[in-house]
């Protein structure tokens, strides 16, 4: 004998799930929890049993569950049953399933009725059960026994708090029908975490027990002590029956025989008994899955909607149509060279907001890497004199030379413009580099057609490879048209007339001015622990100076860094730090910042470092050389000029160093030009006409386009899950149109749980008034029910005058009684 009414709703909550499994995705129904909750020998078990249909749990006298059993019910094609402490073992005799489960009682509690909170888990499988998790909790008891601990009574109630706390555990509150309802622990459980009545039904065990004229009749029909989902009574088989093997199936039928003649029950026989309990539960799992039928639906059809466009697509497509596939080809060239263009010259849509990429990498490079490294290039003042000096001696040879000769001017300006060559093939990598890494970014979306992608990349590759040796050689072609023929005619160039009054540096510094150049965050690096460690500062540089301020408001200022006579150099980047760091430091050895030789500052990215050496320039802090060999340094320490040659090397300095602006202008605008012209501009104009052709003349078009597997296995993931989609969303229309949802009770006056635990003595049992003969009447100050119209057998002895049950009674009704009777006089007493 099963649950008849869990097994119908098994195959609708198991075409929900197979509908969902369909499309890759769990229905996670989360079904609730059934936990019982009651005194010690309540008939917990019996009732959790009742609801499964299987009889597999100990029963007895005095405390027999004593550690809670997690019963998970599986839905599955065959019987049987796991321990989780027994892994890999199947029981399917439910005989040895009960003696598995005391023996592993006893092996934590001992035999002598220890309790324990570690819960035993056991997992049904069954295909007339659903995926739900029953519990077992140890009876409520006062006294401790044997080897319980003294704190028992709180010990048991804190391991019964720890299951029924969760919201989504329905709390079976189960009293015996012969003891005071008023003083059941079990509803005061039940009340302090479900205090709206929402998850409890009261369940009234052992009503064939009740003393001979007593019933339950009031409590039953949700009168005397009314809970919102009202109680339910049940007839268990008896430690007898049990020790019989009484078939369940025969304690049904004796179960729906009492209630059917029973003269108090009789009316109300239909909402009694286990089937009516089975019912009222299943009801709930079914109102539980149409709670969550709406989420899946709307879930569902977000899903359907995201899908239809491409489903419609996928469904008329066929791979092998030649015309689809030059269409598609067509299509992906044109994507491929209009991605291209927008990520060069820039584009409102798709915009990388991490980091610079495309045209404005390239135009940091044209801006401020090339500058950086055509200044990196330039000589140090002291080799650059001793350069000069050496010149013209070599020139004037034997003779003691009158004239500052020009041939020495010529022969130093030849030498730095030769070096403009590194600094110029230099920035043609990077723009190599950065356009390659472009042309793979715009590929990605050929993804779909990996033998189109990768021909595409060959191609556009090698293109810009062929086009990188022009524009090499047109570079040195203009390095070698300066060489060619020094210009002292510019009408930049100062001439000799003019090259003894002016001062390179001077000039540079009037024209700057002192205008702001650049302002942002910079980390100091080296200040030491005691003092704060490193920290980050609002920077701004002028041409004058460098400052830092506590933050961007620039209201607070900590310091005023001078640029007289301050170098950059490079700081190797430590191993225990994720920043870039660069350094500024004085020529003449002198303290920068407080007691510091140097100031180490701190970037989060070598772009910034870069970026802000770029700008140090710009104020005239230039990179600190590499260290001239001791062999070369060693005559230069000892050289010495006498005046003559000394100005002399001074006018050629200014001479080399006005000239040397000239060319630096010319090719910082001239570089930037030919990149565009020969590389930039070409390979868009090659992919827009050319790429397309040499794509047709690469070799066979049908297999070029070629779908990858990943294309083909989405499309046929696409129309599964489409099919699924709409399948599910009928079944969960046909489980809403042949399922009802059963309406919450109305609010019941619940107060008399809150008041129980406060009285100086229990209420009248709920089954007091049945025990009085029919010639009693109750005492007038009581607003105790009417006498029962039939005499009770045990009227003649209730009728005695030496009884000392009637007197002895508080002249006080149950709370929930008042609501009901007009408050009793308060100048009669009860006689």
């Amino acid at each position: 004998m099963g649950n008849q009414g869990m097994e119908e709703m098994i195959p609708l909550v198991n075409r929900l799930q197979d509908a969902f499994s369909s499309i890759g995705q769990s229905c996670n129904l989360d079904l609730p929890q059934i936990a019982v909750v009651g005194g010690q020998s309540a008939g917990k078990s019996s009732v959790l049993e009742n609801f499964v249909g299987k009889d597999f749990l100990p029963r007895g006298s005095g405390i027999v569950t004593r550690r809670p059993l997690v019963l998970q019910l599986i839905s599955s094609g065959t019987e049987h049953a796991e321990f989780l402490h027994c892994k890999g073992k199947k029981f399917t005799d439910f005989d040895e399933v009960r003696q598995e489960i005391e023996a592993e009682t006893d092996r934590v509690t001992g035999a002598n009725k220890g309790i324990s909170p570690v819960p035993i888990n056991l997992r049904v499988y069954s295909p007339h059960v659903l995926n739900l998790t029953l519990i077992d909790l140890p009876g409520i008891t006062k006294v401790p026994v044997g080897d319980q601990p003294a704190d028992i009574e709180h010990q048991i109630r804190d391991m019964i708090m720890q299951f029924i706390c969760r919201e989504s555990c329905l709390i079976l509150a189960v009293t015996p029908a012969n003891t005071d309802l008023a003083n059941s622990d079990a509803l005061k459980l039940a009340k302090d975490v479900d205090p709206q009545g929402l998850r409890t039904i009261g369940v009234i065990t052992k009503l064939d027990l009740m003393d001979e004229g007593t019933d339950a009749r009031d409590v039953l029909e949700n009168k005397l002590l009314p809970l919102r989902r009202g109680y339910i009574g049940v007839v268990n088989r008896s430690q007898k029956d049990i020790e019989g093997k009484k078939d369940i199936k025969a304690a049904l039928d004796a179960e729906r025989k009492f209630f059917l003649t029973h003269p108090s029950y009789r009316h109300m026989a239909n909402s009694m008994g286990t089937p009516h309990l089975q019912k009222v539960l299943n009801q709930q799992l079914t109102n539980h899955i149409r709670d969550t039928l709406p989420a899946f639906r709307s879930k569902l059809q977000t899903q359907l909607l995201a899908l239809d466009k491409e489903a419609e697509e996928y469904r008329h497509f066929r791979p092998d149509d030649p015309s689809r596939k030059t269409k598609a080809l067509l299509q992906m060239v044109q994507q491929f060279s209009v991605d291209f263009e927008k990520r060069i010259e820039g584009s409102g849509d798709q915009v990388d907001t991490v980091e610079l990429s495309g045209g404005a990498k390239i135009n940091r490079i044209f801006h401020e890497r090339f500058p950086f490294e055509l200044v990196k290039m330039e000589c140090d003042d002291k080799e650059m004199r001793r350069e000069i000096s050496y010149a013209i001696k070599n020139i004037h040879g034997i003779r003691t030379g009158l004239f500052t000769p020009d041939m020495a001017f010529e022969a130093i300006v030849k030498k730095q413009i030769v070096k403009l060559k590194e600094p110029c093939i230099k920035c043609i990598d990077l723009v190599i580099q950065e356009l390659i890494n472009t042309v793979r970014q715009c590929s990605n979306k050929l993804d779909t057609f990996p033998r189109l992608r990768e021909e595409t990349e060959r191609i556009v590759t090698t293109h810009i490879r062929d086009r990188e040796s022009r524009a090499k050689d047109q570079v040195l072609l203009l390095i070698d048209i300066q060489l060619s023929y020094i210009n002292t005619n510019h009408e930049d160039f100062i001439g000799f007339a003019n090259a003894q009054q002016r001062s390179s540096q001077a000039s540079n510094k009037s024209s700057a001015g002192n205008q702001v150049i650049r302002k942002g965050w910079l980390t100091i690096n080296n200040i030491s622990i005691i003092k704060g460690g490193a920290k980050e500062y609002w920077f701004v540089l002028t041409a004058e100076s460098l400052s830092w301020f506590k933050d961007d408001e620039e209201k607070e200022k900590k310091y005023m860094l001078p640029l007289d006579n301050l170098k950059v150099r490079d700081v190797e980047k430590s191993f225990m730090s994720s920043k870039h760091i660069f350094s500024i430091f004085n020529t003449e050895q002198r303290n920068v910042y407080k007691d510091n030789r140097s100031l180490e500052l701190a970037c989060d990215t070598q772009e910034e470092v870069d970026s802000w050496k770029s700008s140090l320039l710009r104020a005239g802090v230039y990179p600190e050389k590499a260290a001239v060999e001791s062999e070369s340094s060693g005559p230069a320490e000892n050289f010495s000029m006498d005046p003559q040659l000394e100005r002399k090397v001074e006018t050629i300095r200014n001479l080399v160093d006005s000239y040397m602006a000239i060319v630096n202008k010319c090719i910082r605008d001239l570089m930037p030009k030919s990149i565009m012209h020969l590389m930039i501009n070409n390979v868009k104009d090659f992919i827009n006409a050319e790429l397309l052709a040499q794509l047709y003349s690469a070799g066979d078009q049908n297999a070029l386009m070629d779908e990858s597997p990943e294309l083909a296995q989405r499309r046929e993931e696409v129309l599964r899950t489409h099919h699924a989609l709409k399948e599910a969303l009928a079944i969960i229309g046909d489980i809403s149109t042949t399922t009802i949802t059963t309406p919450m009770p109305p609010p019941v006056d619940s107060s008399w749980l809150a008041q129980g635990g406060s009285r100086r003595s229990p209420p009248p049992s709920p089954t007091a008034p049945r025990r009085m003969s029919s010639g009693q009447r109750p005492a007038p100050g009581r607003g105790a029910p009417p006498p029962p119209s039939r005499p009770g057998p045990l009227g003649p002895l209730n009728n005695s005058a030496d009884s000392p049950q009637v007197p002895s009674r508080p002249n006080r009704a149950p709370p929930s009684i008042p609501s009901r009777r007009p408050p009793p006089s308060p100048t009669r007493q009860a006689p």
